[in-house]
């Protein structure tokens, strides 16, 4: 059985992507800081599905907390290694630059993309290993272009793209692919402060995008079917940003 990790797991895209992989057969580590209730409710409906999942609780933005409970979740498990991970946490903290407080910039800078770092480090090794491994980093459009009132989330997203691109190109050899999604407008909580009926006129599409559907495309990169994919960025965002 392959065991694919999803950070910020809870909710929003990342509960969409715990679900989606649980029904291509794959056991689900949920990570979350602090809402064990709604991990657990990911939890009961992927049981009630068939599939299987665990709760794997840390603070993805501090090396020792990542360190310590994956560490702990692998000696429970030695014979099976994270094949799948995708770092998918993160948080927004708006404020245009001018105005912007050390506190903003480094929450978002450290829950972004120190957390890939820390994550993604930690589980390479059995990747490595084993021969085998899909990496998925879920980055945002306002990474590619930007978007003002988030210099420090796109800086963030940025960062995550240009890690994915460069560790491609360290590990493919091994059988380990790393690509990048970059959703646009997503309907979750994340977006529920925007003003919804303003933005969907810019999008080509016409609406904001379902967490389903990002999760339909971390589901396929996470497959055998995406073997020969990596280093990649994939947009998902309605013609928003081409």
């Amino acid at each position: 059985m392959k065991y694919a990790l999803v950070t910020g797991g809870s909710r929003g895209i990342g509960r969409a992507v715990c679900l989606a992989l649980a029904k291509e057969g794959c056991a689900v580590l949920i990570n979350y800081r602090s809402n064990e209730q709604a991990a657990l409710e990911v939890k009961q409906q992927i049981e009630n599905e068939g599939g299987v999942a665990e709760l794997l609780p840390f603070d993805v933005s501090d090396n020792q907390s990542v360190d310590e409970n994956i560490t702990k979740w692998q000696d429970a498990h030695p014979e099976d290694y994270i094949s799948i991970l995708v770092n998918n946490a993160g948080i927004r903290k708006d404020a245009v630059m001018v105005f912007m407080q050390n506190e903003q910039w480094n929450d978002v800078l450290h829950t972004n993309l120190d957390s890939f770092f820390f994550v993604t480090r930690r589980v390479l090794k059995g990747m490595i290993s084993k021969r085998y491994g899909r990496i998925i980093n879920i980055a945002s459009l306002s990474g590619i272009k930007g978007l003002a009132g988030q210099t420090n989330y796109s800086a963030a997203k940025a960062g995550l793209i240009g890690a994915t691109k460069a560790l491609a190109q360290e590990i493919g050899s091994r059988k380990i692919t790393v690509n990048a999604v970059a959703p646009g407008f997503i309907a979750t909580d994340m977006t529920q402060d925007l003003p919804e009926a303003e933005l969907k006129k810019m999008i080509p599409a016409g609406r904001f995008g379902k967490a389903e559907e990002v999760a339909d495309l971390v589901a396929f990169l996470a497959s055998d079917k995406a073997a020969y994919i990596t280093g990649e960025v994939v947009s998902i965002n309605g013609g928003l940003y081409t």
